[in-house]
């Protein structure tokens, strides 16, 4: 008898959630990371929560001991993804350290790529600085960055929001 792993499970176009509940339903144990992003709709920022790996979701058996035939067949899914007659193993460590850093809804945090460090040149896309261009200085509070722009020739550090710049 083998011990219970993680497997990849490929869903149907934004069906992500409605794949895991049905899996949960069935007695199978599914994980289904889930991120915050920041979008821009008529003009206005909004948060969304979406899948980490859009169309994928990961389930817990042992294909040993489960019957996992069904998961085939289940509302929402795809198909269990798979090499050949077995379905593909995902690493431990990595669902480990997506539930490490997940909280109780299963969204993970992740952490900026960096496009706003220190030094860095960036473009203002919104507001009254909109057009401008300038240098991050420092970052401040969440999601908020201090920004050194040329005015009139003149130098002049204001703080912004990161959702109005984009890297140059």
């Amino acid at each position: 008898m083998t011990d219970p792993a993680w497997y990849l499970v490929h869903t149907k176009p934004a069906r992500e959630t409605t794949a895991a509940e049905h899996l949960e339903r069935q007695g199978f144990a599914a994980f289904l990371p889930r991120i915050r992003r920041q979008i821009r709709h008529a003009g206005r920022w909004r948060e969304r929560v979406e899948a980490m790996f859009p169309r994928y979701l990961f389930v817990r058996l042992d294909t040993d001991v489960d019957n996992w035939a069904p998961i085939n067949a289940t509302i929402g899914v795809s198909r269990l993804v798979r090499f050949g007659n077995r379905p593909s193993v995902v690493p431990a460590g990595l669902i480990e350290d997506l539930r490490a850093r997940a909280d109780g809804e299963n969204i993970v945090a992740i952490e900026s790529a960096g496009e706003f460090q220190p030094g860095r040149r960036v473009r203002v896309v919104d507001g009254p600085f909109a057009g401008l261009e300038g240098i991050v200085q420092a970052k401040s509070a969440r999601d908020r960055v201090d920004l050194l722009l040329a005015i009139v020739g003149q130098g002049a550090t204001t703080r912004l929001s990161t959702h109005h710049l984009v890297p140059c």
